[in-house]
């Protein structure tokens, strides 16, 4: 069953949700109710979170059509990948597919008059990070992973803390992975099992350091958005 708000994971004084990186952690996000958020029309599937409003956050944001955020700095940093639909801020419009890494200390306004859904993270950069990344992957070729048949890449981006890449991986095919200083991956398509569990469009997996990665590609193979690496450096909450 899959992962749901309640007791036995999230603690509403402090909300800590998925908040211990040395272990394994899943959630099934189609299957999850939505939270609100404070602005109208903006709700939330929480995959991982530590603080209250202000935190360490993972999670799928549903924009409404014609709803909007109000304008904000990015004191820790905003990354995200349109799932669908057209997310929209004074820089421009990001159509489904399009991959964002907003840096601390960038600002914007977010709407979407059509309507959007994205997968985002909050407060994860390094402090002094100022690139910022503006990505269509529609537009961006995959590439044959070296020494992994079957597995196809396409890079997003990659520095000193942390590798983030699209991933395709061939139907039915075997998955081994070690020694990646933290796994975290979001079904964009098809699925794959791990840990005799499926892991089907929505569904999201975080492995510990500690922890290599051992799957299998479903039937129709898988689209997956990955993340390693990150987890090499304490996951802490926004300082107030």
């Amino acid at each position: 069953m899959p992962a749901r708000l309640s007791p036995s994971n999230i603690r509403k004084t402090d909300m800590e949700l998925n908040s211990d990186f040395t272990t394994r952690a899943v959630m099934h996000g189609a299957s999850l109710d939505w939270v609100a958020s404070p602005m109208a029309g903006v709700d939330r599937r929480m995959l991982d979170r530590i603080g209250d409003e202000k935190a360490r956050a993972t999670s799928i944001v549903r924009y409404a059509p014609e709803s909007a955020f109000s304008a904000h700095v990015h004191g820790g940093g905003e990354e995200f990948l349109v799932l669908d639909g057209v997310f929209q801020d004074e820089h421009g419009d990001f159509p489904t597919g399009t991959y964002v890494r907003n840096p601390p200390t960038s600002s914007h306004t977010p709407a979407s008059a059509p309507g959007c859904t994205i997968l985002v993270k909050l407060w994860q950069f390094d402090p002094s990070d100022r690139t910022h990344v503006v990505i269509d992957t529609n537009k961006m070729p995959f590439l044959d992973a070296p020494a992994r048949p079957g597995v196809e890449i396409m890079p997003l981006f990659k520095d000193a803390r942390e590798d983030v890449r699209l991933e395709r991986w061939a139907p039915g095919i075997g998955i081994q992975l070690d020694g990646h200083d933290g796994f975290e991956a979001f079904v964009l398509d098809g699925s794959f099992e791990e840990g005799g569990e499926m892991f089907e469009k929505e569904s999201w997996l975080r492995l510990p350091q500690s922890t290599p990665l051992s799957a299998k590609a479903g039937p129709s193979g898988a689209k997956i958005w990955i993340k390693t690496a990150h987890l090499a450096r304490p996951q802490l909450a926004p300082s107030l």
